[in-house]
């Protein structure tokens, strides 16, 4: 790719042969263009041999690497990586790598993240992505200590927090979240209990709908007891058309979607800043929410909000 400094761009370079074809010299051309008489010859010689493909950029990586590590030894570190979670500093010594060599190596094999691995297996986390919104619907419930009135020890201190924290209780956050768009739903309740998770579903539904998610076609739930037994939770499914699937016992990484949306929740709502009252709290909850979905850049939507793929997928899908 060409800098923001760079005297010929593809159109200068198009420039470039014209100039040349109409019949002036190659010398006076590169001096107007401020270029030399080589890097002109060099740009007239791809044009000739390739056409107006020739004038594009090409990579400058080389076509071949003599003395890059053996594809052995990277596959031996590959396996140390994920066999014993440990840094380039560590593993440098055991295969007799610089630190810096093993760290670009972990890079091209996309294993310089821990977080990139499933932390009991090792493997790479595989990300997936659902093909249109509402063909996956990701739910779940989110504990949080209530904060007593006067704030709790974010606000007066861990000593003086203690004494006003006694049975103030838990809110229970309910949230949803679309496969294909990441687009949220949140509400917040004083339990889990399965008509509340139904009615849950049911508002969470109408959302979507507004937002032009017409049609839910599966829930992903964990197998806590409302989603397994309640009569009450598959009426809602039925209501809506949809089909209940459940996560694998203890395997939350199947419901990735919604867990990181729950730290998402507790960074940039719950724990953003010291709140006075629980009340204030909750009040706060629909202006991030508003952000969420509609501002708030997602790398995992290439910097869009999710609103954004919700109306691109509109036609796509209707």
């Amino acid at each position: 790719m060409s800098h923001r400094n760079a005297r010929l761009t593809f159109h200068g370079r198009r420039l470039l042969i014209e100039r040349v074809r109409s019949g002036r010299p190659v010398a006076h051309v590169a001096a107007e263009m401020g270029i030399s008489r080589p890097t002109a010859h060099k740009w007239i010689r791809r044009w000739y041999s390739e056409g107006d493909s020739g004038l594009h950029d090409r990579s400058s990586r080389p076509r071949r690497t003599p003395h890059r590590t053996a594809a052995a030894t990277e596959a031996a570190l590959c396996r140390l990586r994920q066999d014993r979670k440990l840094g380039p500093a560590r593993l440098g010594p055991i295969l007799g790598l610089p630190a810096s060599t093993v760290h670009r190596i972990l890079t091209r094999q996309g294993l310089n993240r821990l977080a990139f691995l499933d932390r009991p297996t090792g493997q790479v986390i595989r990300r997936y992505e659902r093909d249109r919104p509402g063909e996956l619907i990701h739910v779940d419930v989110k504990k949080l200590g209530r904060i007593p009135d006067g704030g709790g020890h974010k606000v007066l201190g861990r000593q003086a927090g203690r004494a006003h924290r006694n049975n103030v209780g838990f809110d229970y956050i309910h949230c949803a979240v679309d496969d294909h768009s990441c687009l949220a739903y949140s509400e917040i309740h004083d339990d889990e209990r399965a008509g509340t998770c139904a009615g849950f579903l049911r508002r969470a539904a109408a959302f979507f709908a507004a937002s032009g998610i017409n049609r839910i076609e599966r829930v992903l739930t964990d197998n806590a007891w409302p989603y397994r037994k309640s009569s009450a939770w598959q009426q809602a499914l039925a209501d809506l058309g949809a089909t209940g699937k459940l996560t694998r016992a203890y395997r939350p990484q199947t419901n990735g979607k919604v867990e990181r949306f729950n730290r998402t929740l507790l960074d940039e709502w719950a724990y953003l800043r010291p709140y006075t009252s629980n009340t204030e709290r909750t009040a706060a909850l629909a202006e991030f929410l508003h952000t969420y979905n509609r501002h708030r850049c997602h790398t995992a939507l290439g910097g869009h909000p999710p609103i954004t793929r919700v109306n691109n997928s509109a036609g796509q899908y209707s």
